[in-house]
């Protein structure tokens, strides 16, 4: 669910919607045009997505740590281990 960002359009005004909030909405829920406590009239603010980090990192002792085993190309059909448990060579021979 995403967070949606909200600000006062009009002159009235609670404590909670006087400098905008920020509510976790379902997308299919219609749009929000007042603020939930007072009743002032509110849009939806345009604001930048958050989409998180990079992933989770693919050095040797993450990939080892979750049981995953990592192998690299070393040549045509030729694969070798570099971290992990498994065979240290896979080879389509």
């Amino acid at each position: 669910m995403p967070i949606y960002e909200y600000q006062v359009t009009g002159d009235q005004n609670c404590e909670y919607c006087s400098d905008g909030f920020e509510l976790l909405r379902k997308i299919s829920e219609p749009n929000l045009t007042q603020c939930p406590k007072c009743g002032a009239p509110v849009e939806r603010k345009i604001s930048a997505p958050n989409l998180g980090g990079s992933g989770p990192s693919l050095d040797t002792a993450n990939i080892e740590k979750h049981g995953f085993t990592q192998y690299k190309k070393s040549g045509k059909g030729v694969y070798e281990k570099t971290a992990g448990k498994g065979p240290d060579v896979i080879s389509g021979d």
